[in-house]
């Protein structure tokens, strides 16, 4: 059986490691259902010894789970699935210096940016495997714009009124039953200007 639309986020720097080879990549691929070593030896074309070295460095990192055990003639296979259907870098594994956690803890705003980002790659992801594995026809929307502000009383002004907006929205829609879904909200600086491109 293969694994639900999920997405495993890595966050710590020995699983980062254990994605960097290109092996082991497509081994988490061609392991969305149960398969032993020599299976996924010959899926993606390598040799069993090596294929076996790999899904070893990915259990251990756990990226990859044991599922059970199966008979081949004179010979118990164990069978191996990926942890999850997807897998996606967070940022924070590579962030060794203190400062980021500080300002996380002191801009919450900024803080709850980063973190709406991340849930949204994570998102993204699993639905994306949802229309690739599952067929599924996903009803989403997005928008991206760029504006510009005279004044900071104007950007004040702007993001006040614009929360209301979406707030008001949410109230007339939101119904107690239904299919549920996640709205997530960010005005930031845009980083392809001049004076934050530095």
């Amino acid at each position: 059986m293969a694994p639900e639309s999920t997405v495993h986020v890595v966050r710590d720097a020995e699983a980062l490691q254990a994605l960097a080879h290109p092996i082991r990549v497509r081994a988490l691929e061609a392991l969305r259902e149960p398969a032993s070593a020599a299976e996924v030896a010959r899926r993606i074309r390598q040799p069993r010894q090596k294929v076996n070295y790999h899904l070893k460095q990915l259990e251990q990192a756990g990226l990859v789970e044991r599922t059970g055990e199966r008979r081949t003639g004179n010979f118990v296979e164990t069978l191996y699935r990926a942890a999850a259907s997807s897998f996606v870098v967070s940022p924070e594994v590579t962030w060794a210096d203190p400062r980021r956690a500080r300002v996380l803890g002191s801009q919450l705003s900024l803080g709850e940016l980063v973190r709406l980002g991340e849930r949204l790659q994570s998102d993204a992801v699993a639905l994306l495997d949802r229309a690739a594995f599952e067929g599924e026809t996903i009803a989403s929307a997005s928008v991206g714009a760029e504006i510009r502000f005279r004044s900071e009383a104007d950007r004040a002004a702007f993001l006040s009124e614009y929360l209301s907006a979406v707030g008001r929205l949410v109230d007339r829609f939101a119904a107690p039953e239904g299919e549920p879904y996640r709205l997530m909200v960010a005005a930031y600086p845009d980083l392809g200007t001049q004076e934050h491109a530095r």
